[in-house]
């Protein structure tokens, strides 16, 4: 196989598009993570968000503007309602994210029947998908322009977001309130900080990424809904989020890893490897980062242990 420059850029490229999505649930976590919430259901809410902005997209005639608001809105009402479970009822993280994330690909599944009258896969001619932008410096350099070509806007929003985020938790004084309640609730109850309503819209604010992961699904690449169009995204960003120790630029990082996975498996499967093989390599990276993560944990753990001891 000769490794040419074009090669080298499609990799690049795709690993870049690949990396969007996961960065953007990955994003959703660590605010989550900060506000002392653990949040298992991205999955579900790109599952319900790719959905439906395909179906908007169907029904008015392929506009971009209103699929991406009814994908957004459909995410931030399943995290509305996991926050409320979570938060007001007292519901465990774990049970209800992955309640949701069942009933979305089960919800998903009956409504493409109900508004498409089909199964597993709808595509349509009429569906628009968003828009790709070329590189300003693309008549300067066009070979370094190849490794952004078919970026979609969202794919450059993604890592807006990400310094957002950044700026949002350490340079804002709610970002602040939202970390000491992450550090401890209730030091931050005693000091008059509304706690719950804080998580609430933390949360809340989480399905806007994962509503923007979700339309990049359904509408970026491809334009289409398939059945199980996440693939298991939204856990891969929780490993990310671990990963990165819930930092935006570390989250940033941890998800460009997970995407170069991604792409080396789509590259490899045209090589002539087999799918199976090739499918499996992000999964199996995300096992590996986790254990490679764990371990790391403890040996952290175990050095402040022995530092404490030796002081004393």
């Amino acid at each position: 196989m000769i490794f040419e420059w074009s090669y080298i850029s499609a990799i690049i490229s795709s690993t870049l598009r690949m990396c969007s999505p996961i960065l953007l649930c990955s994003l959703a976590a660590a605010i989550c993570s900060k506000a002392g919430v653990f949040n298992i259901a991205m999955e579900g809410c790109m599952m319900v968000s790719a959905f439906f902005a395909i179906v908007v997209n169907y029904y008015s005639g392929g506009s971009v503007l209103l699929a991406i608001l009814a994908g957004i809105l459909s995410s931030m009402l399943i995290s509305a309602v996991l926050a409320v479970l979570i938060i007001r009822l007292k519901a465990s993280p774990v049970v209800a994210g992955m309640a949701i994330n069942t009933m979305s690909g089960g919800l998903t599944t009956y409504l493409m029947y109900v508004f498409f009258h089909t199964k597993g896969l709808f595509q349509n001619p009429t569906l628009n998908g968003l828009s790709k932008l070329t590189p300003f410096f693309a008549s300067a350099f066009p070979e370094l322009a190849q490794m952004f070509y078919g970026l979609t806007t969202v794919d450059y929003l993604s890592w807006i977001i990400a310094i957002l985020v950044q700026i949002f938790l350490y340079r804002t004084v709610i970002g602040y309130r939202i970390r000491a309640i992450g550090i401890n609730p209730e030091a931050a109850r005693s000091l008059g900080t509304p706690v719950e309503k804080y998580q609430f819209w933390t949360m809340t604010l989480s399905g806007i990424f994962c509503g923007l992961a979700g339309v990049l699904l359904s509408m970026g690449s491809v334009t289409l809904f398939i059945q199980n169009i996440t693939s298991g995204k939204g856990y891969i960003a929780m490993t990310a989020n671990n990963l990165g120790k819930s930092h935006p630029l570390g989250v940033a990082v941890a998800s460009l890893f997970f995407g170069a996975c991604q792409s080396l498996g789509s590259f490899l499967q045209q090589a002539g490897l087999k799918g199976q093989i090739t499918g499996s390599i992000p999964y199996a990276a995300t096992v590996l980062a986790s254990v490679v993560s764990s371990i790391r944990y403890r040996r952290q753990k175990e050095k402040k242990i022995r530092e404490a001891i030796s002081e004393n």
